[in-house]
């Protein structure tokens, strides 16, 4: 039986300086923890106030982006009026180019118009010329035929009328660039010649105009109607 008492009395002895040893440690952490950390009911009322208007701060804006939010919502506005301001220029030119395609467009009818009229007008009026140049032959063969059927008409003056009317009929035609074909002796072309027949003439070369039938006539070196030769084979 002794031997158990004094186990237990042992047993009993480790657990008091356990017991001393834990209360130390918890008594050493309290007064460090009171050391690091003063009572805020312990610092002045300035820094209270200080350390209160930070840490309202740091909830509000915990990643430190207050002063650029300001910024960038002072820049906002001015952003929103320059966009306007672009926006307006833009409109303004491209009312101003609208305008100037309306009367681009106008411009170009108008010119149209006028071409078709002028078009109009010039095949109208093409020979408006050329029958004024034809009206003194018509009054020149109207006036020899009136001469030529009076009872006491004179064949030599019809001739020099009829004469006169067919130089008047020449000046017409050269004014107008209306020139004859009229190819004696010259080589067959068949571009401007029509050949009527072929005969062998002693002395002529072969495929040689030797007689005009009918003369023939260009308009600015176009053909109006080809002349009727003879050619010789």
């Amino acid at each position: 039986m002794m031997p158990d008492n004094k186990e237990a009395s042992d047993k009993a002895a480790e657990d008091a300086v356990e017991d001393t040893q834990a209360e130390g440690v918890e008594a050493a952490n309290a007064e460090s923890a009171d050391a690091a950390e003063p009572v805020a009911d312990e610092l002045p009322e300035d820094q209270l106030a200080a350390a209160r208007a930070k840490a309202q701060g740091d909830d509000a804006d915990p990643l430190d982006f207050g002063d650029k939010r300001m910024g960038d919502e002072a820049e906002a506005p001015d952003e929103l009026e320059q966009l306007r301001s672009q926006l307006a220029e833009a409109e303004a030119k491209a009312a101003e180019h609208w305008d100037r395609l309306l009367r681009l467009q106008a411009e170009m009818e108008n010119q149209r118009k006028r071409a078709q009229n002028d078009v109009s007008k010039a095949r109208k009026f093409a020979l408006e010329g050329i029958v004024g140049d034809l009206l003194p032959v018509k009054d020149s063969l109207e006036m020899g035929l009136a001469a030529a059927q009076a009872p006491e008409a004179d064949s030599k003056s019809i001739i020099e009328g009829a004469d006169l009317t067919v130089k008047m009929l020449t000046q017409v035609f050269e004014k107008n660039n209306i020139l004859e074909v009229n190819p004696v002796d010259e080589k067959f072309d068949p571009e401007f010649h029509q050949a009527m027949s072929m005969q062998e003439v002693e002395g002529v070369p072969a495929n040689t105009v030797t007689g005009v039938m009918q003369k023939g006539y260009t308009l600015n070196e176009r053909l109006v109607r080809p002349a009727l030769v003879m050619v010789a084979k």
